[in-house]
């Protein structure tokens, strides 16, 4: 043991806070339609910052830190997952750990049982073949919302409804494969990450899912 002599000076060890971790979080948000996904502002759209401005009914209000896992485009609605945890961001993302993406995907005209069959068979795309895990015709359309602004509807074009479940994440990929079977899409709700849910979030909401929830899925 050192003495508490003058020509000796104990020094304690300081915390760096700037290096202390950051709890890792998970949260689940409703893009509405035509809002980016970035929190910095561009000029021309509506940004992520804009949607947790706003007071809802289910919110989370401390988004410091949080970046989107993946992304949903301009057009697109429905489930986006947001973290602060590149790990996490990683395992959500990228196509290699093939993580199940379920849409709700509304296309012009009666999708035939021909294109059901070809999506799950699967479509060659310019990046290659692209195939559904699951797609089937849906008509209970009480838990869509209503889309501000609506598609267009077009009287003498019908339009119908698809489910379909993949498993990866390339640019526009739903969409081009409705394209590739002849029903091209007019809106694109995604529905489900994994074993996350879009219900009971209306457009605008957020919510955080526990800790323990996000690491027995994800580690």
């Amino acid at each position: 043991m050192y003495k508490n002599t003058p020509n000796r000076v104990m020094n304690r060890p300081k915390a760096n806070t700037s290096t202390l971790a950051t709890s890792p979080r998970l949260v689940l948000l409703h893009k509405p339609y035509q809002v980016i996904c970035q929190f910095s502002p561009d000029g021309k759209h509506t940004t992520l910052a804009d949607i947790f401005a706003q007071s809802r009914d289910r919110m989370v209000t401390n988004t410091t830190g949080l970046y989107p896992a993946g992304r949903l485009d301009h057009d697109s609605e429905g489930l986006l997952l947001l973290t602060n945890h590149g790990p996490w961001q990683a395992r959500i993302s990228h196509p290699r750990h093939k993580l199940n993406k379920t849409y709700l995907v509304q296309v012009e005209g009666e999708v035939s049982d021909d294109a059901i069959t070809r999506l799950l068979s699967g479509v060659i795309l310019k990046d290659g073949l692209s195939y559904a895990l699951s797609a089937r015709r849906i008509t209970d359309l009480s838990d869509i919302a209503e889309r501000n602004p609506p598609v267009r509807f077009r009287a003498n074009i019908p339009t119908s409804w698809l489910e379909l479940t993949i498993n990866e994440g390339r640019n526009r990929q739903v969409r081009r494969m409705t394209a590739a079977v002849g029903f091209p899409t007019l809106r694109l709700i995604r529905t489900a990450v994994g074993p996350w849910q879009l219900s009971p979030l209306a457009p605008g909401e957020s919510m955080e899912i526990a800790r323990k929830a996000v690491v027995d899925v994800l580690g």
